[in-house]
């Protein structure tokens, strides 16, 4: 998962159309949307009440039924954050920055926190777990590179969350070319081209389940390149917006439909056989991949429209540019918490357990965010190499 800033609150004119990138004149476009980053800490916070509850049989802090066994969904939460990375990216695009100006501002937002959130993580998962030290594995996680690796030991080596930031290298390591060649794609092609990388994503994990055996499966569907699609989704649609696409869409449309695919997928799990239970799962990424898309679309078109509303809120943006450090540093204070105190009781009195870690995890983000991201992020920037800094000329 990365963080994505978001840019100063001043609209901007939408590129004049070329050949070459094919935008239409759109007139004004804000290059700030607050509720995408509202929207990035919903998806944090899914992922952590994954983590607390966990997958049953005694994961987990503690197992609310309430929540339980939807809050599985939350995993994916991830995969709002490959879309929405695809789709923020492709809206904030300039094509005369060098490729080596992209990437030191990506590492400069993502790396110092992770670095940081790193030290924690070790002492949880390491050493109050009693765990195996594989410093191979342990140095993959520190450079992004763990996803790449068979033999990775744990399955999820260092701090577990970086397995997300491995993807997104890969994404971020390909935008600047990826970018140049599909802008000069029409939509429609751009569409064909998505749904079948997404087509492909359910091949992958079909053949992954069925034809690997378990922890190679669990490598293949961690593979940065098995989620490139995802990225691809996001690309898309924010090219096809800017482009001037519009799809009459209320926020509470896309929202609820998720609930209800949540709600269905599981009631189906408990009824179908084992089977058929695969093929559903299989299905989930690119699903849930779709229907986040959805919710950015409807929220964004709101924006451009100038409207505002709950997500625009000050409470709900700052927590979202808090989100990133959240998602580092989450895991390990429920686990923290878990080894510290046992696991709560699994019922719904839980529930207040994950609001109290989930306020402890918040505070500790911001922190963070106060003290080591914006200030690294900024010194960084400040000392950009000046050759980096050299627009590209087209």
């Amino acid at each position: 998962m990365t963080s994505t800033a978001s840019t100063p609150s001043t609209a901007v004119q939408a590129p004049i159309s070329t050949p070459r990138d094919r935008f239409p004149v759109l007139g004004a476009l804000p290059t700030r949307l607050d509720s995408l980053t509202s929207l990035r800490f919903f998806a944090a916070f899914a992922v952590f009440t994954h983590h607390f509850t966990g997958l049953g049989h005694k994961t987990g802090y503690g197992r609310a039924p309430l929540l339980f066994p939807y809050s599985q969904i939350g995993v994916h939460g991830v995969t709002f954050f490959f879309v929405l990375s695809g789709f923020l990216l492709t809206w904030v695009h300039k094509p005369e920055q060098s490729a080596g100006a992209f990437y030191w501002r990506r590492m400069a937002r993502i790396w110092p926190a992770t670095l940081v959130a790193a030290l924690p993580a070790y002492y949880v998962f390491y050493v109050l777990a009693h765990e195996h030290r594989d410093w191979g594995s342990i140095v993959s996680s520190i450079f992004l590179v763990q996803n790449w690796f068979p033999n990775a030991y744990p399955t999820l080596p260092g701090n577990p969350v970086t397995w997300t930031l491995c993807v997104e290298m890969l994404f971020y390591a390909l935008f600047p070319f990826a970018a140049r060649a599909l802008v000069r794609l029409s939509t429609r092609r751009l569409v064909v081209l998505t749904a079948a990388g997404l087509l492909g994503m359910v091949a992958v994990n079909h053949y992954a389940f069925a034809y690997l055996g378990d922890r190679m499966a669990s490598w293949v569907m961690r593979h940065p390149v098995v989620y490139m699609p995802e990225f691809l989704l996001g690309i898309t649609l924010a090219l096809a917006v800017k482009r001037g696409w519009r799809l009459p869409l209320h926020p509470a449309v896309p929202v609820l439909a998720l609930g209800a695919y949540v709600f269905a997928y599981y009631q189906a799990r408990h009824r179908l056989p084992e089977y058929w239970d695969k093929q559903l799962e299989c299905t989930v990424r690119p699903s849930i991949a779709i229907l986040a898309a959805l919710i950015m679309l409807a929220f964004v078109q709101r924006e451009i429209a100038g409207r505002r509303g709950l997500m625009n809120s000050p409470v709900l943006i700052n927590l979202g540019i808090w989100s990133y450090c959240f998602y580092l540093i989450h895991h390990s204070v429920s686990r923290w918490a878990t080894y510290e105190y046992g696991r709560l009781a699994d019922d719904n009195s839980t529930l207040f357990g994950l609001l109290g870690l989930g306020l402890v995890a918040t505070g500790l983000a911001w922190a963070l965010h106060r003290y080591v991201e914006e200030p690294a992020n900024k010194w960084l920037l400040r000392h950009m190499p000046a050759r980096l800094r050299t627009p590209v000329r087209r």
